[in-house]
């Protein structure tokens, strides 16, 4: 077994390191409690070989740049960045600690996710990524391992229903210019980069937006796009080959979803989304055709693939002994972290040239700089041979003195030293120092000073709101009680200033959801689930209402939830044709449609004020308010009657039903002359009307 030389050791004087929770390819993160704030956080803790070498430097400038940004990102479904920081040659960056698992694991025990699950996880995770493409910012590496899942309140490790996370905003930038710099590769799990990342270098939102695709993909089929031993196999297909539609996996699959991953994961970037607030809203579309048309299908889950073996389901609590990487895609691969991630940009990057000068940080051995020259004072050589002098005749008088003045060089040697010891004990030594007292915690500012003040001890103070403390009280104490400090030093105290209120911002009624949700964001409230309800007058995706009114202050933790108008509610055009004009108007106006006659039309076969047809057909998807066109019969046409007159009785008769007329036949005397001397009527006549002939 081989003991983290970290576990345990105090980074920075103020993070406790307490267990290990993964490793990869870039940084190990550990589980730490800051002493100061007296809560649990994640520590990044960068490998020490990224800012090794002649671009270590350049690393570390990168390192506290990207860490900046990361900690101006503040949404609810991204990893909080605390605070960054350097203690001796660890890089480390402190994180919101996040209990519970990740999307790779939950990949690992399930093989794949249930569709109105993924929806969800996607929904969350696009929300955070408009977020940040809203700022300027872009992931640079969005893979499961990355999407973490709070774990479910209601029980302990079940994550199937837990908030998600987006972790690492701004690291793979860092981590990817010193590399690309320094060895000509690119860093990112190959799997889910873009086309134009591995071919050409170039990264914007939209490559964020492809990785989305490949998640999605992933959790509906279990099954990663492209396959391959090596990551430049995978690269390779990456490049020149389409992604299949996940319903070729999965047939039940609705076509919006499968139209919607597609989208995402086009080879060319301006087929997709443009960002992730496009995306989102793309997602949000796809959801509602769903609901509207087969809302059993979010229940559904595809079957694992073939030779699926679940993994045993992680708790919520960080592990010491879980070392999953944390930067790979998978577990057990045979290549390292490093190997998977990293691939070959399409222009190898020279490595860059070393600072002017450098060489005289490192003197070459030999050289004159190498070690410092001592002179040694000469010394005389003495001849035995050389008789000694003689002694004076006082001399047995004089030798009393040195031993006087050695008594008194030892005497004063005693004094000094011990006047030195006093002064070193109480001064530097243990005799300088004192522990702080207990009862500060939770006290008033006043109180707290006083106990100090009763100790010897000063007290600086500054305050932080704190959702815990009641406003006044202190919140923490460092040196903590109990630690050491000096008997004439100063003790910080943090004093709350209990909770922090936000204020409601205005106009979220009326707005885009996506907007809406931006304001919350900015205003730092907590973003909560919206609903959806049909409406005949507010437009689809509009806020109707929110939870708390404009200008409400709020605790900071509060959760606004938005309820966001779906459109007009989906109806089933029913059946009108052959029906009375007016019923059949009738009837749609009660179902919401409105209705738009056309010009009539005549009709042999539908009686006169019957519908003819209709637009759309019966059983067709629609809309309230959507138009539904009928067409009316205006009876049989009106056509010319043959004029038959002076005609013979059969030839009249085989006249007028050629014509489509019926013949009615009159005779007078008996008929003796079969010939027509009147017909009524004359003219023009409708179609299959009776026409009578009067023969004599």
């Amino acid at each position: 077994m081989t003991t983290d030389p970290l576990l345990g050791r105090l980074v920075d004087g103020r993070y406790e390191i307490t267990a290990r929770i993964a490793r990869g390819g870039m940084a190990t993160v550990y589980l730490a409690l800051d002493r100061r704030l007296d809560r649990q956080v994640a520590l990044k803790v960068m490998h020490p070989h990224l800012a090794d070498g002649v671009e270590g430097a350049a690393f570390v400038s990168r390192f506290r740049r990207e860490a900046r940004a990361a900690a101006r990102l503040a949404h609810p479904g991204v990893v909080a960045v605390y605070d960054q920081g350097f203690d001796g040659e660890t890089s480390y960056l402190t994180m919101e600690y996040v209990p519970g698992s990740n999307l790779r694991r939950l990949l690992r025990s399930e093989g794949t996710v249930p569709l109105g699950r993924t929806l969800d996880i996607l929904d969350q995770v696009l929300g955070a990524l408009a977020a940040a493409h809203r700022k300027g910012l872009v992931h640079r590496d969005v893979k499961p391992e990355n999407v973490l899942i709070t774990a479910y309140e209601g029980g302990a490790g079940d994550d199937a229903d837990g908030r998600v996370k987006v972790a690492d905003f701004g690291l793979a930038r860092a981590v990817t210019e010193v590399t690309s710099t320094t060895t000509g590769t690119i860093l990112g799990t190959v799997a889910y980069l873009a086309p134009e990342v591995i071919a050409t270098g170039a990264c914007d939102a939209r490559t964020d937006v492809y990785a989305v695709g490949v998640l999605a993909f992933e959790m509906l089929t279990g099954t990663l796009p492209h396959d391959g031993t090596t990551p430049i196999q995978v690269a390779f297909q990456q490049v020149h080959d389409d992604i299949a539609s996940p319903a070729t996996l999965v047939p039940w699959l609705p076509e919006p979803v499968a139209e919607l991953v597609t989208r995402f994961v086009s080879r060319d970037p301006a087929r997709r989304p443009v960002d992730g607030g496009e995306a989102l809203d793309a997602l949000r579309a796809a959801r509602l055709a769903i609901r509207s048309t087969d809302p059993e299908a979010l229940g559904r889950r595809a079957d694992p693939p073939a030779g699926f073996a679940p993994a045993p389901r992680p708790g919520p609590s960080a592990d010491p002994s879980d070392d999953d990487d944390a930067d790979s895609p998978t577990s057990g691969d045979s290549l390292d972290a490093d190997q998977l991630d990293a691939i070959p940009v399409a222009a190898t990057v020279s490595p860059a040239t070393p600072p002017e000068g450098i060489d005289a940080w490192f003197p070459p051995e030999g050289s004159d700089l190498a070690t410092e020259r001592v002179v040694e004072q000469p010394t005389t050589r003495v001849d035995a041979s050389d008789p000694p002098a003689p002694a004076a005749p006082d001399a047995p008088r004089r030798r009393r003195w040195p031993r006087v003045l050695a008594w008194v060089l030892t005497l004063t040697v005693l004094l000094g030293g011990g006047g030195y010891g006093a002064w070193w004990w109480f001064e530097d030594g243990p005799g300088a120092w004192t522990t702080v007292p207990a009862g500060l915690e939770n006290a008033t500012l006043d109180e707290a000073a006083e106990i100090l003040a009763a100790h010897g001890l000063e007290a600086d103070s500054t305050e932080a709101h704190d959702d815990a403390v009641p406003e006044g009280a202190v919140v923490s104490v460092s040196p903590g009680e109990g630690g050491d400090v000096r008997k004439d030093g100063t003790v910080e105290l943090v004093v709350s200033l209990g909770v922090r209120m936000v204020t409601v911002p205005e106009g979220l009624v009326g707005a885009q959801q996506s907007d809406a949700e931006a304001a919350l964001t900015a205003a730092e409230l907590t973003v909560g689930r919206a609903t959806q309800e049909w409406s005949d007058t507010v437009p689809q995706g509009e806020v109707m209402a929110a939870s708390h009114d404009a200008n409400e202050s709020v605790p900071h933790s509060t959760a606004v939830t938005l309820t966001v108008s779906g459109g007009p509610a989906p109806v089933t055009v029913t059946q009108q044709v052959g029906r009375d004009r007016a019923d059949a108007q009738a009837a749609l106006e009660d179902l919401g449609f409105a209705v738009e006659l056309t010009e009539d039309e005549a009709s042999e076969t539908v009686p006169a004020g019957r519908v003819i047809r209709q637009s759309p057909e019966s059983g067709t998807r629609a809309h309230r308010l959507d138009t539904v066109t009928l067409t009316v019969s205006s009876g049989p046409p009106i056509i010319e009657v043959p004029n038959v007159v002076g005609l013979r009785t059969g030839a009249a008769t085989d006249a007028l039903t050629e014509a489509g007329f019926e013949v009615e036949t009159v005779k007078y005397l008996g008929g003796i002359l079969d010939t027509v001397r009147f017909q009524d009527p004359e003219g023009t006549a409708p179609k299959g009307s009776p026409v009578r002939i009067t023969v004599w």
